[in-house]
């Protein structure tokens, strides 16, 4: 039975994962990585690594996906595989990183407000958004995980590195899993991480958004499963 990390992304708790434990249970021993308290993708990276011994599989979700590539790249022969899930190896664009620093600068006076119901539509599709039980449940990540570590980690975000050239030395089984519909984390990023990883399956989940492991559960599961299997043979 192998060990598996679980590495929620931005905002979110081990709650994002709910339904990938439950499909686990009995399969693997799961840990669920702290990515609270810091600003930099190394150092969670870093304590991740240190607060389970021996041999591990990963698998993150968007920016637990940078957490888990940063793992894969400091403790290669202690990983068995690798999983991510609407997430990117690129960096942050300047674009992308003016934007992340202008909701800093809003936390800063007081204006953080977690994840609003305006943001939804970007983590869902039309048709989850009418789903309470999985909207809800995002929005009370965003609360729990508080102003302070939301601007950790976007901080972190911005500071990433780029992980695309190191891909191609990962040859452990890898997963990567994206909705069409993602616009956080766009599919053409997953498939330039499948392209680059050479012993990857990908998995583009129809019509479903940046919330994949709420949103297609068992989508979700089928493919981490079946990339499970191919870590234990």
């Amino acid at each position: 039975m192998s060990q598996l990390i679980f590495i929620p992304g931005l905002l979110c708790t081990k709650a994002i994962f709910s339904a990938q434990f439950a499909a686990f249970e009995g399969l693997a021993t799961c840990h669920v990585a702290d990515t609270t308290g810091m600003d930099n993708v190394t150092a969670m990276a870093e304590k991740a690594l240190a607060d389970v011994s021996g041999d591990f599989a990963v698998l993150g979700f968007s920016m637990g996906g940078y957490v888990a590539l940063e793992m894969a790249r400091l403790a290669p022969k202690r990983m068995k595989g690798l999983a991510l899930v609407s997430t990117s190896s690129r960096p942050d664009t300047d674009e992308k990183k003016a934007a992340r620093q202008a909701l800093v600068e809003l936390s800063k006076i007081g204006k953080f407000k977690g994840v609003t119901p305006r943001l939804l539509p970007r983590f869902f599709s039309e048709a989850s958004l009418q789903d309470e039980a999985k909207t809800s449940v995002v929005l009370q990540m965003g609360a729990e995980i508080g102003q302070e570590n939301f601007m950790r980690q976007q901080s972190a975000i911005m500071g990433r590195r780029d992980q695309r050239p190191h891909l191609p030395s990962i040859t452990q089984p890898s997963v990567v899993i994206c909705g069409t519909k993602d616009v956080l984390t766009p599919p053409e990023e997953s498939e330039e991480s499948a392209r680059l990883l050479p012993n990857a399956e990908l998995h583009l989940l129809d019509d479903i958004a940046h919330m994949s492991t709420l949103e297609a559960p068992e989508a979700v599961n089928e493919a981490l499963l079946h990339w499970y299997k191919r870590i234990e043979a």
